[in-house]
């Protein structure tokens, strides 16, 4: 397709077609046009079509129609174009909280033809230049609030890059420069496969990689997950925790409330406390969070059967049998589970409320298609644990890196876990593939005894390892959270050993537990098992 990039450093970086996955366009609604550029579907079409008076964006203090935050990413765009140099083609590193002003710079970036790349506010100095470098990023557009790790990473930078810093009151700040510009643009014309994101996996290796996705993706997972499984509407207001560096938080709070014309909160911090509040204060109707934050907002059960919240939505890490229980019991509110992957950019596994089953990840997305398969790539029967396919209108596109060749195999992508269907065609989620403990000889999936472990009343997290063991292999090792008021001591271990005995295959059963005050979580919400096999 006839490309808008003048900077073709993405485009000359693409895997070879023949290791990139087969793209599959079975639905109508994913026949794209050739030139496609995101920003026009997602926001600037609500205001040409007479919706620019919408609520779109909300924060505590702010609120912005679509109108608004189109008049804003206008002038960002001008001030990127006309002050800062870009071109289309070129990288935008973003580095802020989730906050309005984020969603603002992201969709001038899109309207600029630029590819963002969205970095979590956690990261340090000597992280974020490893994401520079790794995507040659030509400028910056930082948060004065977390300026301080951008300053020490751009001193170690062989080449200076322009930053302009935002929410800042500076002379030169993006505000400034912003009061100056024009609220007019006319937005760049890309193509479908022109790359508008990179998004950075974390990885566990400490070398992170740069998946790359294109206009059509952006507009793909906006037409296949949320309209047949979440199905929103227009007077749905969203709410959540993940970051928007995140491709679940930026599909979840800024890409599926803008496809259909609803609004979003954007909160800098959504802990449990703040995520209640914030759906008291906002009304908010829809949430995505992980399954840790689900767990602490049940003992609020009461208090959020007061507030209008409909829908909610657990992705980031497998979410137990328990949990959903939990959360139905306190809230009366069924919750949809997906897997998705920052390689194929949102959810590709999910269900909705009325077909959930417990233990259950769903059934391909519609778009989407899945397959368990043995080590040789051959399907395997229903109830056999193996290793997911899938394939779909996404995939993997690593930039520039040798470890694309072992996420695709013969057109698929490897995701990487390892799942069963059952014979109703419903996938389980079993572990991470390099989280399954072979103890004597089984198979044991460390997921299946967390969620044991979560049905006792006196524990409040957990998380399951295998550890080497002379005899055995591998042993099973739980490291558990005790809910305020239990003692870790020998007999709780023996009390919880016998419960998970009586609730799973007694060859699961923990035998050996550490008590913990905490466990080893990313930004996120993901479980960080890897820190667990780390000397103390």
């Amino acid at each position: 397709m006839p490309s808008a990039h003048v900077d073709t450093f993405a485009r000359d970086n693409l895997p070879p077609l023949e290791d990139q996955p087969v793209y599959r366009f079975d639905l109508p609604e994913l026949q794209f046009p050739e030139q496609l550029n995101c920003a026009t579907e997602l926001l600037d079409k609500h205001v040409v079509e007479g919706r620019g008076d919408r609520l779109c964006i909300r924060a505590p203090g702010l609120s912005w129609t679509y109108a608004e935050l189109q008049d804003k990413a206008n002038r960002i765009a001008n001030v990127l174009v006309n002050d800062m140099g870009l071109v289309p083609g070129q990288r935008v590193l973003l580095r802020a909280p989730n906050n309005p002003m984020l969603a603002a710079c992201w969709f001038a970036v899109m309207k600029a033809g630029g590819i963002a790349v969205a970095t979590m506010p956690l990261l340090r100095a000597k992280e974020l230049k490893a994401i520079v470098d790794i995507g040659r990023v030509n400028m910056a557009l930082c948060d004065e609030a977390l300026a301080e790790e951008w300053r020490l990473c751009a001193a170690t930078l062989a080449q200076p890059i322009p930053v302009r810093h935002f929410n800042s009151e500076a002379a030169d700040g993006l505000e400034a420069a912003m009061a100056q510009a024009s609220p007019l643009f006319d937005n760049a014309n890309t193509a479908a496969d022109d790359t508008c994101v990179f998004g950075f996996t974390s990885g566990t290796t400490g070398v992170p990689k740069a998946t790359m996705h294109f206009h059509r993706d952006v507009m793909a997972i906006c037409v296949c997950w949320p309209p047949h499984l979440l199905r929103p509407s227009p007077e749905d207001v969203f709410i959540g925790s993940p970051p928007l560096a995140f491709t679940f938080g930026l599909g979840g709070l800024l890409l599926f409330p803008m496809a259909v014309g609803a609004s979003t909160v954007l909160l800098e911090k959504a802990s449990p406390p703040q995520l209640l509040e914030g759906i008291q204060r906002f009304g908010a109707t829809v949430m995505f969070t992980a399954p840790t934050s689900y767990r602490a907002l049940a003992a609020h059960g009461e208090a959020l059967r007061q507030t209008p919240l409909r829908k909610c939505v657990s992705a980031g890490e497998a979410l137990p049998a328990a949990t959903r229980a939990l959360w139905k019991e306190a809230t009366g509110i069924e919750l949809i589970d997906g897997i998705g992957a920052t390689e194929l950019l949102h959810i590709f596994i999910s269900h909705d409320e009325s077909n959930a089953r417990p233990g259950a990840t769903g059934k391909p997305v519609p778009g989407y298609r899945a397959k368990v398969v043995d080590d040789a790539g051959q399907e395997v029967p229903p109830g056999t644990v193996g290793k997911l396919m899938v394939q779909g209108p996404t995939g993997c596109r690593y930039l520039n890196d040798a470890r694309q060749k072992s996420y695709i195999k013969d057109g698929w992508n490897l995701t990487g876990d390892a799942y069963l269907m059952d014979t109703d065609g419903y996938f389980h989620y079993q572990a991470r593939l390099d989280d399954m403990i072979i103890s004597a000889g089984y198979n044991i999936a460390a997921p299946e005894v967390e969620d044991a472990l979560l049905a006792h009343p006196s524990v409040a997290e957990c998380a399951v390892i295998g550890v080497a063991d002379a005899e055995r292999g591998q042993i099973v090792k739980a490291f558990v959270v005790l809910k305020a008021g239990e003692v870790g001591d020998p007999a709780m271990v023996r009390t919880l050993q016998d419960f998970v005995k009586q609730t799973v295959a007694p060859y699961k059963y923990p035998r050996a537990v550490d008590f913990v005050e905490k466990l080893p979580r990313t930004q996120t919400g993901k479980l960080q098992r890897f820190k667990l096999h780390e000397p103390v």
